[in-house]
Parts: structure tokens; sequence; C-alpha cells
């Protein structure tokens, strides 16, 4: 217990005790202690072991030694401890031995005071000292020191303070806070909050002032030890010649790095001489051709061809009529073309795939996959097929770049089973696949809906050594989020803490949305509560989250305390929180409060969609004809973007609201975009047709 108290005293200077155990010193587990306390003390007075009789000690050294007449900063936090200690120590001694008199006592706690000064001046006066206290009178020492050590760190923040509380810049911000209605209790607890601020910051820099001085004291020390090691150099070999007469010859070669990356592997020059060769169309091999001047009757007719409208004009005759007139190679006709791609990027798109019959032009596999590449990025996948196509039937063969543009065509497409191939047909090539390909790939998953699938991809690349970058993991959440599967955004969380990237307000927001989506609305506030615990505000769209998962069990208790509570710090409420609400009021039936929220929303900007749909929902269970029909009439205006469940909510208000030539019409609109009915729904829709028409006269807000 003592060295291991000594260990914890050592780094501290001489100043404080540590905490290592917390037992109580009391009348019932009494320590021998004065048996163990020698005949003499330190100081040189006598008193009997075990004995009750006063001793000849003079009780006033306690205070000599905490108050000495000469003392350093040292000394002084030093005398503060040994009197704070020896005040908090005196009620556990009196406790534990009520019948000694108090001048017993004082010895006692001398001799306790000149043991821990002993420990903590040196090692060697723990080990020399014939001073003996037993185990649980150390852990009261401990526990009495830990006590005091927290008063004086305590007094010393409160003394630090001060200073700060009293600064010019704090008292200015205090009178702004006054100017602008601030003031009672929030202001002082806002001066303490800037004097705090204003103190960590000044420790902060006094902080780096003294890493600067280390800094600065270990490269004096280094300058010492060089020089002293060159001095003993130079007396062994006091014949050595002082003068340089030519630079050291550098060993191995030069290595670049960029990031850690080392560019000077020799697969970096083939890398370049591939990127060249792409960039500038020539294939291994092909030898570089002077360029012919373009003059005369053949500018003429290039700049015709520059002129030319891409969409109407065909760039055919005046091409031919080009060749005719300046007998073109293969340099030529690509320096046309890259003056065609800088002036028309369409008309290159055209004049390229004209000229892959050209003879002249000795088209390659390079030409074609340019060419290619160029229609995916246009989105005109079926002419990018076509030229494809047209390679195979002529024979050329596909390569690597043919294959990662085609994944990124069909990536970008949604065509899952297109871009499994191109991604095999890499892999077959020999080719390792980069970050970019495996994204193109997790991407066509995810459109998919195989979230689980493009995760497997992910640890594909983490076993690959490929650095999945921070936006894969975040669209693998939203996918997994927006299905509602929590042990998958979980696990997506937790693998972006171990790679590095901290969470972010759009995690915490997707964290939460992905137990709305599974119905758990506490572990959704859990996250939220995290989120702003973490320094986040939350926006609007977070909130609407949030609120939307109360919705699903009705807490309106609990939605509508949230709101009141993030107001309180200056949330305003934006159109995704109010469109939740007016869903939410609309499937209550609070007409009233679902239209004020809408006025709300209207104030803002436009409705969403859906806000459209929760009204028509509304409205026509209420039995509100006209207003419902005016929403009905937005949504079959914009049905391509009506959901199956949508089609299915309205329909089935339409039905509750007696208005079945609504709900067939909408049924019909429904199959023709190839969505079917739930079985609930189209059972009542049966039912309604079934029974005999009629209409229930409105009496809110529609005629009668």
């Amino acid at each position: 217990m003592r060295s291991l108290l000594f260990s914890r005293l050592r780094p501290t200077a001489r100043l404080l005790l540590s905490p290592i155990a917390s037992v109580s010193f009391t009348q019932a587990t009494r320590p021998p202690l004065l048996p163990l306390i020698p005949t003499r003390s330190l100081h040189g007075q006598p008193f009997v072991a075990g004995s009750s009789q006063p001793v000849e000690a003079d009780p006033s050294r306690i205070l000599q030694l905490a108050t000495p007449q000469a003392e350093d900063e040292e000394d002084s936090a030093l005398n503060e401890f040994l009197s704070r200690f020896v005040w908090a120590i005196r009620p556990q001694i009196k406790d534990a031995y009520p019948d000694l008199p108090k001048e017993t006592v004082n010895s006692m706690l001398l001799v306790i005071c000149q043991k821990v000064v002993a420990l903590m001046d040196s090692a060697a006066a723990v080990e020399d000292s014939p001073v003996e206290l037993s185990e649980d009178l150390w852990k009261t020492v401990v526990e009495v020191s830990d006590s005091v050590q927290q008063a004086m760190q305590r007094d010393r923040m409160r003394e630090d303070l001060k200073k700060y509380i009293h600064s010019e810049e704090v008292k200015e911000m205090c009178r702004f806070a006054a100017d602008i209605g601030i003031r009672g209790p929030m202001l002082r607890e806002l001066r303490f909050k800037w004097a705090r601020e204003k103190l960590e910051e000044v420790k902060f820099y006094q902080s780096l002032d003294k890493m600067r001085k280390q800094a600065q004291e270990q490269e004096e020390r280094e300058k010492r030890a060089l020089l002293t090691s060159g001095s003993d150099e130079q007396h062994s070999s006091p014949g050595a010649e002082s003068k340089v007469t030519s630079l050291p010859q550098r060993k191995g070669k030069i290595k670049f790095k960029i990031y850690g990356l080392d560019l000077s592997h020799p697969k970096w020059a083939e890398v370049a001489e591939k990127a060249a060769e792409f960039d500038e169309g020539y294939v291994p091999g092909e030898p570089r051709e002077p360029l012919q001047p373009v003059d005369g009757k053949s500018k003429k007719v290039e700049n015709s061809i520059l002129s030319l409208n891409a969409k109407r004009d065909d760039p055919a005759p005046l091409l031919e009529e080009w060749k005719e007139l300046l007998r073109p190679r293969r340099a030529d006709w690509l320096a046309l073309l890259d003056r065609i791609k800088e002036k028309n990027a369409l008309l290159y798109i055209k004049v390229a795939e004209l000229l892959l019959n050209e003879e002249s032009f000795e088209a390659n596999v390079r030409d074609y996959s340019k060419l290619i590449d160029a229609y995916s990025k246009e989105d005109r996948i079926e002419d990018a097929e076509r030229i494809l196509k047209l390679m195979d039937e002529r024979g050329i063969k596909r390569d690597v770049i043919v294959s990662l543009i085609l994944l990124h065509m069909y990536s970008k497409q949604g065509n899952l089973d297109a871009a499994k191939q191109a991604f095999e047909s890499m892999k077959s090539e020999g080719l390792k696949p980069d970050s970019k390909a495996y994204s193109s790939m997790i991407s066509v998953y995810l459109k998919a809906d195989l979230p689980r699938t493009a995760e497997k991809l992910v640890r594909e690349m983490e076993a690959a050594n490929v650095k999945p970058t921070k936006e894969m993991y975040m669209e693998l959440l939203k996918a997994f989020a927006e299905r509602g599967e929590i042990d998958g955004a979980q696990r997506m969380t937790t693998t972006m803490q171990l790679s590095g990237i901290q969470p972010t307000l759009e995690s915490f927001t997707l964290l939460v949305e992905a137990y709305r989506q599974a119905n758990d609305p506490d572990n959704a506030r859990s996250y939220f509560d995290h989120m702003m615990n973490s320094g986040y505000k939350p926006d609007d769209r977070c909130t609407a989250s949030m609120i939307a998962a109360y919705a699903k069990q009705n807490l309106l208790d609990k939605a509508l305390d949230l709101l009141l509570t993030l107001e309180k710090d200056g949330f305003q409420r934006g159109i995704a929180t109010d469109a939740v609400l007016v869903d939410w009021f609309g499937k209550l039936q609070l007409v009233e409060e679902a239209e004020a929220t809408l006025q709300k929303i209207t104030e803002k900007g436009d409705a969403p969609f859906e806000v459209h749909v929760s009204l028509c929902d509304m409205y026509s269970r209420a039995q509100i004809e006209a207003k419902a029909r005016k929403h009905l009439k937005v949504l079959e205006a914009r049905k391509e973007l009506l959901r199956a469940d949508q089609y299915d909510r309205i329909i089935s208000a339409l039905i509750a609201g007696r208005l079945l030539e609504d709900a067939k019409r909408m049924n019909e609109r429904m199959l023709t975009q190839g969505f079917k009915l739930s079985e609930a729904t189209a059972t009542a829709l049966r039912a309604a047709q079934a029974m005999p028409r009629y209409k229930t006269p409105t009496t809110r807000g529609g005629k009668p």
C-alpha cells in the first residue's frame, strides 16, 4: 500500500495525495495505531507508546509545519494541504480514540504528518523511517487526502474564475446581454459560462507555450549532443580534412510520396504511359506522326464543320470534302476531333461515330470505348449498346477500360445483371477493382434494394485493402434506415466509428429514421438526445423524423413536449415537421388544427406532395366533399409520383367518405401504373359497389 501510494505521490510534485482506497476509520474497526508509534518522534520529543498520559510534545510544531516563515510556491501548496489534512483527519482520530487527551491526539497527528511529509520527500525517507502505520490508517490517510485534494482544486478553480469574471471582456458581454433583455439568474449563469470559457482559452495557450518551451529545450539538448559527438570525432582523428571538396552521393532511388502513396514504384510509370495513350488516342507502339497544316480550302471546310448544328445537320459531306482536300492520316483526324470537342460536344459524338467507318482513321478499341463513354454520360444507353454491339461484330475484343465504362453506365441506369457481368469481366481480366468500381457496384445493389449484398462488397473492399469512402458508408446507412433494419444501421455506424469517421448530424438523423421505420420511438428519442448532447442542433428533417416516430405510436403529448423544449432553445419548425403534424392531425380528424398547420406551411413555401395525400384522406373521411376533391385533383395531376401505399390510402379514404366514383377512378389509374390494392381495401371497394348508391350530405365545408 505504501509503495503504491508513493508511486502516486511523486508525479504530483510533492503536492497532493491521490485516492487509492476508501475505508472508513471507525470505532468498530479501530486500527492498532499507538502500539506502532515509536517511543521517540522524528523531532526528538519522547512519548510513551500505548500510553494515555500526556506527552511533552509541542503541538504547535504542526502549525509551524503548516505555516513556515519563508516558503516558495511548492512549500506553500504543501503547507496548505497539511493544514487542511490535519483539520479533516482530527475528528476521525477522536472518533477512533475518544478517551485520549488532546495533547496525545496532537502528537499522533504530528507523527502522521511527518510520515506523510517523509513519504513525499524521497523514497529513502520512506524506507529508513522507523515510524510504522497500520494498513487501515494508511487507507484513512489516503481517503482524507483525496477529499482535501478535491477541495483545494475547487478553491483554485474559484480563484481563477474570479480573475475572469471581472475581466473587461466578460463585463462587455454581460452589458450586451443586459441590453437585449437577459437578466437575473440566466445572466449570472452566462457570466460564469463566459468566465470558464476564457479560463479554458488561457490554459490552452499556456499549454501551447509549455510545449513550445519543451520542444526548444529538446532541440538545444540535441544540438549540444551533436556538438559533443562532433568534437569527440575531431579529437579522435586530428589529421582529418575539415574541408568539403565534393557533395555526398545519394544511396538508393528518390522516393516521391503523396498522402502516403509511393509514386516511385515502377507501376506508376506504366499507369502514366497508359493514361497518355488513352488521352491521345494512340495504341501501344503506335508512331506519332506530324500533323499536316490545315489552311486554304481545307481550313474553310473545317470552319464549316465546326459551325454545324449537331441535331439538324449531317457532317458526312463536309468530312468527305475535308478528306479529299487534306488526305489526312490518323493524327490529323484526332486533331480535328479535339477541335470539334472543344467547340461542340454533341457534334463530336456524331463525327466520332462516322469516323469508325473511315479507313484512314484506323479505329481501335480506344475509339470505341471513348464513344461508349460519351453516350453513357449523355444517358443514351441504347446508342452506347449499339456501339458496343458494332465493336463485337467487327471482332474488336473488349478490354478492362470498356468493362469499367459499362460498369459505371449500367450502375447509373440501375441494370443489376449487366453491371454484375461488367464487374466480373473486370476481375477475370486480372484488374483489381478500385474504389470507383466498388462504388458503382454498391450503388446498383442499393438501387435494386439489396443493401446486405452491398454491405458484403464493403467487407470485400476492406479485405482487399481498398478503403471504403464515407459516402459509401452513408449510402448503406441510409438504405438500412429506410428499410427499418436496425441491425444493419448499427453495424454501419460502428464500422464508421472504427474507421475513424465521427458521427455527424446526417448519421444521427438516419439512425432516428431507422428506429422510426422500426416503430421504436424510445430508441429514436435516445439517439435524438445523444445527438444534442454531442453538440449538434437538430434540423427540420431530423425533428420531423422524431415527430413521425411518436406519430406511429400516437404519443401526441411527448411530441408536443419535445417541440416546446426545442422551441425554447431557438428551434423553428420547418415544412418537413409541419407536414408530419398535418398528417398526424388528419388521421386524428383534428381538421382545424391541420388547417392551421397547413397555413404555416403555405407561409413558408409550397406544400409537399405528401401533404395533399394527408388532406385528401382527412377531408374524405370527414365527408367534406369540396375540399377532398380539390386535393384529389392535385394528386391526379401528379399521379406519376403516387406510390402503391398512397393509392391504397386515398382509395380507402374515398370509400369511407362515400365518394365511390372517385374511388373507382383512382383504382383504374392505380392498375394502369402496375400497382394493386391491398386485400382489405379491395374488399371494401367491392362491398361499396355492391351496396345501393347513395351519398351522405356534407355538413362541414361542402355543399349539401
